[in-house]
């Protein structure tokens, strides 16, 4: 069964966002959030543990990256959520918006130092999926501040023309006007 909407590969190789279908009838709604044959999505990949996370408004949960191989697949399920991923080699950062009005479900390979924030005025509820248990005695996360003044993109999504590029990341940049 394919994925809904067409699988989108984003500027860092490896991340790819789609969209999800939304039944409605008279009863509610249903999403399909994840099936293993969604192969145009995951490509070899296997989901071995799912997590459900609770992050309060504007609150940043970063940085953090796996060496060992996990994908992360998140899907927005309540509130809105800010994804940055970032490529130390390149300088490369992508960014990316999910939000419970519009489901999609997001590929972010471990490899690349990712976190996110929650943007609105309510708290965000985050699933998501990972092709790795996670290690309680030897953990597969290697971490640095949420303010790193060494992340400092070249690039955001593709383009040098953000007039973020060149300057240490902030969460906190006001919005585009």
């Amino acid at each position: 069964m394919p994925i809904k909407g067409r699988v989108l590969e984003l500027p860092l190789k490896g991340m790819r966002i789609a969209e999800l279908e939304r039944f409605i009838d008279e009863r509610g709604m249903f999403h399909e959030i994840f099936r293993s044959d969604w192969k145009e999505l995951l490509e070899e990949d296997i989901i071995v543990q799912s997590n459900w996370s609770v992050t309060y408004p504007g609150i940043v949960r970063a940085w953090h990256r796996h060496l060992r191989g996990q994908v992360d697949y998140f899907i927005v399920v309540k509130g809105s959520i800010k994804v940055c991923a970032y490529d130390e080699e390149s300088q490369h950062l992508v960014e990316v918006v999910l939000s419970d009005s519009k489901p999609q479900i997001l590929r972010v390979p471990g490899h690349y130092w990712h976190g996110f924030k929650v943007v609105g005025n309510e708290p965000a509820i985050l699933v998501y999926f990972t092709t790795r248990l996670y290690d309680y005695k030897n953990p597969d996360e290697e971490r640095r501040p949420w303010n790193d003044k060494s992340i400092i993109p070249l690039k955001i999504n593709g383009k040098t023309s953000d007039p973020r590029c060149g300057k240490p990341w902030d969460w906190f940049y006001p919005p585009h006007k």
